[in-house]
């Protein structure tokens, strides 16, 4: 049988990029790059709350880290390194293995590097903290939207709601948009490339957890603005529209695109005059950013339908205690 030691160092031990000492030690060393600001951000991820138990431990582990770098990217910060703590009921080789090459992946393509932990017995659950780097004062906030700003959205929202609901035997979708909704579900792509284009020209940012109309609510708030988007804007996967239109009307499409959560694409606003620039970084990058409406006085979020009638949110987004 393995010790909690073991486990470590055959699971979770990785050579570093940017550490001065890493896993092994009491604490980590590490040594900000001058000029910058430290971000740093959590995420705990528990069993029967965040993923089903019989979930693929490749898909957990690249997502128990994938939401945290997400939070990088929402700072336009430049995600550098990660503490992994997790409880396991059992010391399954097999299963700890699958984690952690799916965690390890996601953390190559992010040069992130793994710097410590902890390991404990118990129901499973994991819980990551990230840290960032950002140029001095350059940091993406949710506090800076204006009047008048343009509000954007990156890639397609809605399809990770939708892929849990199939899961979840709510609606049936047809293979290539199911594998495509999974795919969101399971494996997020944090949008860090974006994040970083967009210092010095967005005026605030979020990403996209919780369902766009409570995380684009967070913006408002921290702002003191109100907004206004329009529904037929919000990109959605046309198949995926047209699934969840036929099984549970207009309704029902509602409210995977506006409170389904767990999207993890970037919300953001931004001066008008920065539109050419947002379409430059869009085909730079090769990524869909969609202008869905616009930051106003106030403090209200008002959602227009196709008609231009405000719609009536049943629930704005996912709350743990909610």
């Amino acid at each position: 049988m393995s010790s909690e030691f073991d486990i470590i160092r055959d699971f979770f031990t990785r050579p570093t990029r940017h550490t001065d000492l890493s896993v092994g030690d009491d604490a980590a060393l590490i040594q900000p790059s001058p000029d910058t600001q430290l971000a740093i951000s959590a995420d705990m991820l528990v069993a029967g709350t965040h993923f089903f138990t019989d979930a693929a431990p490749y898909d957990i582990g690249w997502k128990s880290l994938a939401v945290n770098v997400s939070d990088m990217a929402a700072m336009g910060a430049q995600p550098k390194w990660a503490t992994l703590s997790i409880a396991l009921a059992e010391n399954d080789s097999h299963w700890l293995s699958e984690f952690a090459r799916g965690f390890f992946t996601c953390a190559d393509k992010f040069y992130v590097d793994l710097i410590g932990g902890d390991t404990t017995r118990g129901p499973l659950n994991i819980s990551v903290t990230i840290l960032g780097e950002s140029p001095q004062g350059q940091a993406l906030r949710r506090s800076g939207a204006k009047a008048g700003d343009d509000i954007w959205v990156s890639g397609h929202i809605g399809s990770a709601a939708a892929g849990l609901a199939h899961l979840q035997g709510k609606i049936m979708l047809e293979k290539d948009t199911l594998k495509a909704c999974l795919d969101a579900l399971h494996r997020p792509m944090p949008r860090v490339a974006l994040g970083l284009a967009l210092r010095n020209i967005a005026s605030s940012a979020i990403d996209i957890s919780d369902g766009l109309a409570a995380d684009l609510g967070h913006i408002l708030h921290a702002s003191a603005v109100g907004a206004e988007i329009y529904f037929a804007k919000i990109p959605k996967l046309p198949a995926l529209q047209a699934t969840v239109s036929l099984n549970n009307g207009h309704a029902g499409f509602e409210a995977y695109a506006l409170s389904g959560g767990d999207d993890y694409e970037l919300c953001f606003t931004a001066p008008q005059q920065q539109r050419q620039r947002i379409a430059d970084i869009s085909r730079e990058l090769d990524l869909k950013l969609t202008h869905i409406g616009n930051i106003c006085a106030g403090s209200a979020l008002t959602v227009y339908d196709a008609e231009n009638r405000a719609m009536v949110l049943q629930k704005s987004g996912y709350d743990h205690f909610g």
